[in-house]
């Protein structure tokens, strides 16, 4: 359960109860389906079947910058698709993800296969493209210049490995870094921020890198279970002879210390991740934007120096996950955020990691732009155990309240969109 995860941690246990109450709202707010055409309701429950991390912000975004963003995240995701489908021959994969943009001014076009689980944006693929081609020209034009600059990056690394860490920058710009610039251009297409931020293409490119990077280095045993490799060669051939060798436990002194070097690559974003964040006006971009930014560092924070990494799976607690979604609605929140998951990692450094002297040099900037001790310590406010014991007992029996009623009403249909994924 839930609830159990977060024992010793009663913010997390009263934001959950919070979130079960309907206090994600006031960060996420409901959608009008019923207002929708039929095809744009079937985009929106893609939308919600295919992404656990960004279908509520996306969701919450102002006015029609939420459709052009929810459009551009399936389209994006049906190339994705094309790319991780392993059974698809490259003679057929590469002229696929070429040509992808072209697809969406063919009303007819799908592809049926596919065997990767979210295939059904492919079969169903023209319910997607007549919305693109609903959406305003402004947005077209970014969503298809994006499509073809990542499907041609993405057939690029089909044949070769990602062997330099300037290749792992490269790829991820490919994957995540255009998808940083193609939402930087909507949101200033919008009107809803300033020309600057979408022309600012390097500030944004290490939003997208930030993000990338942490999945990746999260997702090692996955991804080698998947027979796949995206950790850079340069960095892991420092370490081992064989980047499936750190899942052994013989070799988990070099799985940490080749880890931790990644972690501290990633961490170099973060300055960037402050300036970019920093320059918004709009509050729904500035959610959309800043929530995934704090949960990356977050679960960079649970990854640095972690055997489980390469033994299993490594998430923040669904309860640290909401309680981020609901704090991270301002810069000063955002930047006090950062430096405490900064201070985290910081403990966690040791005398004898290899990449010590850097990710010590990395976290003092990345404090330097966050925020100052005392900023700090006002967030992280001393908190009596006979608050602990009462908030804790107050949100067990409330939770056990919430799971009785909750029984009672099954039979009640529940809206999309509106549970923790």
């Amino acid at each position: 359960m839930d609830i159990l995860k977060s024992l010793g941690h009663p913010e997390e246990i009263i934001n959950l109860f919070k979130y079960k109450i309907g206090g994600c709202r006031s960060v996420m707010p409901k959608l009008d389906y019923d207002s929708m055409s039929e095809t744009l309701r079937t985009c929106y429950a893609y939308l919600n079947q295919t992404s656990r991390s960004f279908a509520a912000v996306i969701q919450a975004l102002d006015g029609e910058l939420r459709h052009a963003v929810c459009i551009f995240y399936l389209v994006l995701r049906a190339l994705d698709t094309v790319e991780d489908d392993m059974s698809i021959p490259l003679e057929k994969k590469v002229p696929l993800l070429q040509d992808f943009h072209t697809f969406l001014y063919q009303p007819e076009w799908s592809f049926s296969e596919s065997r990767e689980k979210d295939r059904q944006v492919l079969e169903d693929f023209p319910t997607i493209s007549v919305e693109f081609r609903n959406l305003g020209q402004e947005y077209r034009d970014v969503i298809s210049d994006i499509c073809h600059r990542m499907g041609v990056g993405m057939a690029e690394f089909l044949e070769k490995k990602v062997s330099s860490m300037k290749e792992w920058d490269k790829y991820c710009h490919y994957v995540a870094g255009l998808v940083g610039i193609g939402l930087s251009r909507l949101f200033s297409a919008s009107q809803l921020e300033d020309t600057e931020v979408g022309r600012d293409t390097e500030l944004a490119n290490s939003m997208g890198l930030f993000l990338q990077k942490t999945n990746i280095i999260r997702d090692y045993l996955e991804d080698q279970q998947e027979g796949r490799a995206f950790w850079p060669q340069e960095a892991w051939s420092q370490f081992a002879s064989r980047l499936e060798d750190f899942a052994r436990p013989q070799h988990l002194s070099s799985a940490l210390s080749c880890l931790n070097l990644l972690v501290t690559d990633a961490l170099h974003h973060v300055p960037d991740v402050i300036a970019y964040l920093s320059r918004l006006c709009n509050q729904s971009v500035f959610n959309f934007c800043a929530i995934p930014q704090v949960m990356a560092i977050a679960t960079l924070s649970a990854c640095y120096n972690n055997p489980q990494v390469f033994q299993g799976v490594v998430k923040i607690r669904k309860g640290q996950a909401v309680t981020l979604m609901m704090q991270a609605t301002n810069m000063g929140a955002v930047q006090s955020i950062i430096a405490q998951y900064s201070q985290e990692i910081l403990q966690k450094v040791s005398g004898a990691d290899p990449s010590r002297e850097k990710t010590l040099r990395i976290l003092s900037l990345i404090r330097e732009k966050s925020l100052s001790p005392a900023a700090l310590s006002s967030r992280a406010h001393h908190i009596s155990p006979v608050y602990v014991s009462a908030a804790m007992l107050l949100a067990a029996l409330s939770w056990q309240y919430l799971n009785a009623t909750r029984n009672t009403s099954l039979q009640r249909p529940v809206q999309t969109g509106q549970t923790l994924r």
